[in-house]
């Protein structure tokens, strides 16, 4: 159903050799001795549990900021914003 031109067909006919004989090749390998993987290494997430904490103090966060005013990062205007 797509539309191809017929250089087009005869290019993806070879890459869909390879295709078919990967699959081929996999198929046989795997038998119900050998478990399914999304990865050849075990993993585990490493990441810290995503729990909420309270903010920091808005003096602690602006201590570090080059300028700031009414309790905001302070920068250059921009397209003549106010």
């Amino acid at each position: 159903r797509i539309e191809l031109r017929p250089d087009e067909l005869d290019r993806l006919a070879g890459e869909l050799d390879v295709i078919v004989e990967s699959i081929a090749k996999v198929s046989q390998v795997a038998t119900p001795e050998v478990p399914a993987t999304s990865h050849p290494l075990p993993m585990s997430n490493v990441c810290r549990p995503d729990v909420p904490e309270p903010a920091l103090p808005v003096d602690d966060v602006l201590a570090g900021a080059p300028e700031a005013e009414d309790g905001r990062f302070a920068g250059p205007q921009i397209r003549g914003e106010e």
